[in-house]
This record gives structure tokens, sequence and C-alpha cells, in this order.
């Protein structure tokens, strides 16, 4: 092999390998780009607005849990921490946010509340995110005490019938009398024979659970 042609096969070579190089940095930026981006649509808020209420029971429904006094709700505005946190719905339906001021959230579902605070928003900020999530169902409640596996209080999130309200509070336990349970809501006292309604009778008696409502197994 000539002088020349050893010197032409290193240039050969060293174009390649330039080349090489070169396609292995852009394909190595490429990634880092794809996952800086990847990384960044992982921390942004999703649009799902529902979160799991407190107590047993189905997650709010965005589109159509009424937000009620002393609801605690989750604000997130993106790219805005100083905006986002916990906030309560006070005893007249309002809540109070940073450039916001007072705004009814009372009567309001998370999705058409999300609606008003960005339009609120807008008018101080261009095109703000706003997310409302509910994070702890305070407004709506009742109650299962006595002879159940798991007397309590309950977020009523969906409507529930008085025997599916002993079926999530565990059951009736062993030494229950199925025949006296009685539903107290303000001055009255409802009386529902769980043997008769398990057996399809009457079934009149197995109303929907109202917000208040203490059921009593004796």
């Amino acid at each position: 092999m000539s002088v020349r042609s050893g010197a032409n096969l290193l240039l050969y070579l060293w174009v390649v390998l330039g080349l090489t190089a070169s396609q292995n940095a852009f394909a190595q930026k490429k990634q880092s780009r794809e996952a800086q981006k990847e990384a960044l649509e992982d921390a942004r808020p999703k649009s799902d607005l529902s979160a799991v209420a407190s107590g047993p029971g189905a997650p709010v429904d965005p589109k159509t849990y009424k937000i009620g006094p002393e609801d605690i709700l989750g604000i997130r505005v993106w790219r805005e921490p100083e905006l986002s946190g916990p906030v309560l719905v006070r005893p007249d339906g309002k809540i109070s946010l940073p450039l916001v001021g007072e705004i009814q959230a009372g009567g309001e579902t998370p999705e058409s509340l999300a609606k008003l605070i960005t339009e609120s928003l807008s008018k101080v900020m261009t095109k703000p995110e706003v997310f409302v999530s509910v994070q702890q169902v305070n407004s709506k409640r009742y109650y299962v005490t006595g002879e159940v596996n798991k007397p309590g209080v309950y977020s009523l999130v969906t409507p529930v019938t008085v025997l599916e309200a002993i079926s999530l509070a565990g059951g009736l336990r062993e030494f229950a009398d199925q025949k006296k349970i009685v539903i107290v809501r303000g001055n009255q006292r409802l009386r529902f024979n769980y043997k008769e309604v398990v057996a399809g009778k009457n079934l009149k008696q197995n109303i929907t659970v109202e917000p208040g409502d203490n059921i009593i197994v004796p």
C-alpha cells in the first residue's frame, strides 16, 4: 500500500468515525429532550378532577357532584404553586383565593368551579389552567350506628339506599335485630325491616339516604 493510499484510508476512517460520533451525540440529545418532555408532562397536573372522598363510597364525579359548605377542595393552578392548595368551603358556600378574592363554590360542580376560577384568573394571567378536586366531603354525611361491623360517619357522594348503607357499614352483626332498624330523619323515625327487603318484600321501605340521616341498628 502506498503512502498516499494509507493517508486516504486514514482520512476516510476519520470522517466515518466523526460522522458516527455526531450521529450518536444527536441521538443522545434527542433522547434527552424527549425525557425532559416526558418528565414535564408527568409533573403537570392531570385533568382528572375527581378525588376519593373520605370514608367509604364512590369517587366524586366532577361533572355532577354539588359542592357544599365545609367540603375541602384541592385547587391547582398549573405552574402557580402559590395559587394552589387545599381550600375549605365556608358556611356561606364561598371560598377565598389569591388574585381572585371571594368566589361562590357552593352549588357548583368541581368542573364548573374550575371554569369560574379560570375566567377570574384570565383577567390577570395568560391562559391559566385550573384543576379542582374534592379532597374531603363534609357537607353531605349520614350516620350508621348500633349493631353493624363498621359504625360511623359516611360521606354521601352518590345516591345510596338504606340497604346499601348497611352493606357499606360492613353488614349486620350476629345479634342485630334485623326487623327493627330505624332511620332518624329530623323529627321522623322511619322503620326498616332488613329481612323483608333482603327477601324482596315491601321494598318501598328501602329509601334513599339523605344528608343527616342516622341509621340505627338495635
